[in-house]
C-alpha cells in the first residue's frame, strides 16, 4: 500500500502549511494542510480557459490530457464546469459514477487519465445545478482534497468560460499554477474576450502558457479544402497584441464533434488525420512551455 504524504512528513520546511496563519482557525489551518498535502503530491498544473463559451475549450483540454497520459505520464483531469460538465460525455464516461473509501473519492479511471467532474454525481444527466458562488466555492475544493488524485505528473482543469466564480476559485486554490492554455475561436466577438482572459491571469499571477485559435477554417470531408467561414487570425492578432505566445490554429473539422459525441478522443482515435496532427503540435508547444516556464522559475 503507497504510503500517504501529508504535510507533517513533508521535509519541506519552507512550505506555507507549516505553520498557521494569525488570522486562520484551527479548522481553516487543517483544511489549508490537507489542501497542500494534495497538491504537493501533482509536479505540474494547467487550466485551460476561454473567455467565452462554445470555442472548444472542453476539446483541448480532453485531447491536452490524453495525449499527455499517451507520453506514459500521470495523469489527471479535473472538470470544474459546474453546470454544464462535458468531459465525462467527451470520453464516454456518462454512465460511471464514483467510488470512495475510507480515504476519500476515488477518481474515474480511463485510459490512464484519473478523471473528476460533476457529472459523475448527479443522478440524472438532464439535472440542473442551481448553486451560488460559495457552494461551488466548496465544492471545487473538495475536489481538490477528497478527491484520491495520488502521485501526478500532470493535473489538467478543465474552467468554465468567463472570470467568475470557478476560474477564480482555481487559481486561489492551486498555487502554484504552471500556467494557463486559453482557447479562442477567430471572429472579433470571441477573440476581444481572449483579452480579459490574459488579463484575468497576469491580475493573478498566472503565466500564460499560450492562446489556441479553435475553428479556424472549415476542413471539407471530401476533399480536405479548407475553407474561412469565420473571418480568420482573430486570436493571433491578440496574442501578438498582448505579448503571449500564440499556439496555432485548429481547423472545423468534423471529425473532431463527432468524437466529442461518440466519447473518442480525437488526437487518439483520428492520430493521422491533419487536424489530428496540428492539434499534437500544439499541445507539444504546451508540454515544452510549461517545462520552459518551470525552469526558468
Amino acid at each position: 500500500m503507497e504510503e500517504k504524504k501529508t504535510c507533517d512528513s513533508c521535509g519541506d520546511n519552507s512550505c506555507s502549511a507549516k505553520n498557521q496563519n494569525k488570522d486562520e482557525s484551527p479548522e481553516e489551518y487543517a483544511d489549508r494542510r490537507k489542501l497542500q498535502a494534495t497538491l504537493c503530491r501533482i509536479k505540474h498544473k494547467i487550466i485551460v480557459l476561454s473567455g467565452k463559451g462554445g470555442v472548444g475549450k472542453s476539446t483541448v483540454a480532453v485531447n491536452l490530457a490524453t495525449a499527455l497520459a499517451l507520453n506514459g505520464l500521470s495523469v489527471g483531469l479535473l472538470d470544474v464546469d459546474i453546470h454544464g460538465p462535458s468531459v465525462p460525455t467527451m470520453l464516454g464516461l456518462e454512465n460511471e459514477h464514483l467510488q470512495g473509501n475510507p480515504g476519500g473519492l476515488l477518481p474515474v479511471e480511463f485510459g490512464g487519465l484519473k478523471v473528476m467532474s460533476l457529472g459523475f454525481l448527479l443522478q440524472n444527466p438532464d439535472d440542473a445545478v442551481i448553486w451560488r458562488g460559495p457552494m461551488k466555492m466548496s465544492v471545487i475544493k473538495q475536489f481538490l482534497t477528497d478527491v484520491q488524485w495520488g502521485d501526478l505528473d500532470y493535473l489538467v482543469v478543465d474552467v468554465p468560460p468567463g472570470t467568475g466564480d470557478e476560474p477564480l476559485s482555481i487559481c486561489q486554490l492551486i498555487q502554484p499554477l504552471d500556467g494557463a492554455v486559453i482557447v479562442t475561436t477567430p471572429q472579433k466577438v470571441a477573440a476581444v474576450d481572449v483579452r480579459k482572459s490574459i488579463s484575468f491571469c497576469r491580475r493573478l499571477d498566472v503565466p500564460v502558457l499560450g492562446v489556441v485559435e479553435n475553428m479556424s477554417g472549415f476542413v471539407c470531408p471530401k476533399c480536405g479544402g479548407v475553407t474561412q467561414i469565420l473571418p480568420e487570425g482573430g486570436g493571433k492578432k491578440i496574442a501578438s497584441d498582448m505579448n503571449v505566445p500564440f499556439l496555432g490554429a485548429i481547423p472545423m473539422d468534423p471529425a473532431v464533434s463527432r468524437s466529442g459525441d461518440s466519447g473518442k478522443v480525437f488526437v487518439y482515435h483520428e492520430s493521422k488525420t491533419p487536424t489530428a496532427i496540428i492539434m499534437q503540435k500544439i499541445i507539444d508547444q504546451i508540454i515544452d512551455s510549461d517545462k520552459t516556464k518551470k525552469l526558468n522559475s
